[in-house]
């Protein structure tokens, strides 16, 4: 896969306030569920773009007023590029046409460190250009990923990858978070569920 180099400069986030604090601490996998059951009002959230069709400060609420917005989170750089990642983003390139006859974004979700987490991004994408309608934005410092339920805080993890359906009303209407690296969900599925 030939992808362009990147250059990332700022990198701006911003979130609801997230109370993640519970008088019965869940487990990781039970807080994660819980933010994303089905019909739930996904929390909004800001995060700059580095590639694909948006660019900028990217709002969760500015983009669903114009249709559905498939997030999907990625592991980003554990100690190496994820294989895993590598396929299920080459899974949705390849499959972009058809989300973009459905009217869907899909926002692809880079979490990691700030310090060096647009070198990463920019790694991961190897020079890939990422078609319409993807757009790949970057959690520095892990704030989305910890406001979501979804940080993987174990040795050499970032996040559960995770992908969910929000829909013009802000609701949650499919979401899958697997405590394994390869549970990830194929493009034939997220737009079945469209």
């Amino acid at each position: 896969m030939k992808i362009r180099r990147i250059v990332c400069c700022c990198m701006a986030l911003s979130l609801a306030p997230v109370s993640l604090a519970q008088a019965d601490s869940p487990s990781p996998m039970q807080a994660a569920s819980s933010k994303l059951a089905n019909g739930t009002q996904a929390k909004d959230f800001q995060l700059h773009a580095v590639a694909g069709e948006l660019s900028g400060d990217v709002r969760l609420s500015d983009v669903t007023g114009d249709g559905p917005v498939v997030v999907v989170v990625l592991r980003g750089y554990p100690t190496k590029q994820c294989p895993a990642c590598t396929a299920q983003v080459g899974d949705l390139i390849k499959h972009a046409d058809q989300f973009a006859a459905k009217n869907a974004r899909l926002l692809l979700i880079y979490p990691g460190d700030a310090s060096q987490l647009g070198m990463h991004a920019e790694d991961f994408l190897h020079g890939t250009k990422l078609p319409a309608p993807l757009t790949m934005l970057l959690d520095p410092g892990y704030q989305f990923t910890t406001a979501y339920g979804l940080r993987w805080n174990a040795p050499r993890e970032t996040a559960y990858p995770s992908t969910f359906i929000v829909d013009k009303a802000g609701k949650i209407t499919f979401a899958n978070v697997s405590s394994t690296h390869g549970g990830r969900v194929k493009s034939a599925e997220i737009l079945a569920a469209l």
